[in-house]
């Protein structure tokens, strides 16, 4: 496999090696970055260009290692019990597949996205780690033993709103995605507005790495800002000449910052200009 940039997502040659390496050495990939830098959508793009199955497993604060294996439902079985019914005589119609046993009985290798593994508990990436080393589990109701058919290309995500276990780490292949270059980030925006003046992305870039040069930003606006911005702009016919100036002057800043104290240093930042001015 050969995975490289596509129409709609651009690759750096880093991520392209990093993406090539984890493939060969059969480890899950890692990615960290600022949020909006494309970890999502680079296993939404991979899976399209392999034409693969994507399984896709959010994390969130109480999101289990248990789920991703399997669910018992014996809240369902007791009532169909109470009811009389048939079914409570096969275990398996309470035992409901996670992702990663959904992954390992995929007909065709599939590309499993573990979304954003550090917003659960700690101890969240410990419990996963025998089933993404072996590519097994078993299933205690039943006495099954779950083995992949084929090893899932897995890609795991983290915004690095916590530390990450030593002994996960090792048995994944990491990548820190680097927020993009100018030039990068200018093919980025071609490819979602092909359209796009020349001037006008020139002049809305040079703003935007301006505004994220800013000191003490709480969050620095990121690549998924950029272009929801450049689409409004596009949208209310804004001119290049409206993009000079100071940053708490460009329109539709609210694009760009998402919270009042990123926008009030901007704002404080302009006026102690102004009167320096």
């Amino acid at each position: 496999m050969n995975f490289s940039s596509t129409d709609q997502y651009i690759v750096s040659p880093q991520l392209q090696l990093a993406v090539n390496a984890a493939v060969v050495l059969q480890k899950p990939l890692l990615l960290k970055g600022e949020p909006g830098t494309g970890k999502t959508r680079l296993a939404e793009e991979l899976a399209a260009s392999l034409q693969a199955p994507l399984l896709r497993w959010q994390i969130k604060s109480t999101s289990k290692a248990q789920q991703g294996l399997y669910e018992y439902d014996a809240v369902s079985r007791l009532r169909d019990s109470q009811l009389g019914s048939d079914k409570v005589h096969d275990i398996s119609n309470y035992i409901k597949p996670g992702k990663l046993w959904q992954a390992f009985t995929q007909d065709q290798r599939p590309v499993l996205l573990i979304d954003e593994i550090d917003k659960a508990d700690i101890e969240f990436p410990n419990d996963l780690l025998h089933e993404l080393d072996q590519m097994e589990f078993h299933v205690y109701e039943t006495g099954e033993q779950i083995k992949a058919q084929q090893r899932p290309i897995v890609i795991i995500t983290s915004n690095n709103e916590k530390e990450l276990p030593d002994a996960f780490l090792r048995r994944c292949f990491f990548h820190y995605i680097q927020f993009p270059d100018a030039d990068t980030l200018a093919q980025i925006v071609q490819v979602h507005f092909p359209n796009i003046k020349q001037r006008l992305l020139d002049k809305a870039l040079t703003a935007f790495f301006n505004l994220r040069d800013v000191a003490n930003l709480k969050k620095k606006p990121s690549t998924s800002e950029l272009l929801d911005w450049l689409k409004l702009l596009l949208v209310e016919n804004i001119a290049p000449h409206q993009l000079e100036g100071s940053a708490a002057s460009l329109p539709l800043l609210g694009a760009l910052l998402k919270n009042e104290q990123d926008t009030q240093l901007v704002e404080k930042l302009a006026f102690l200009s102004r009167r320096r001015d």
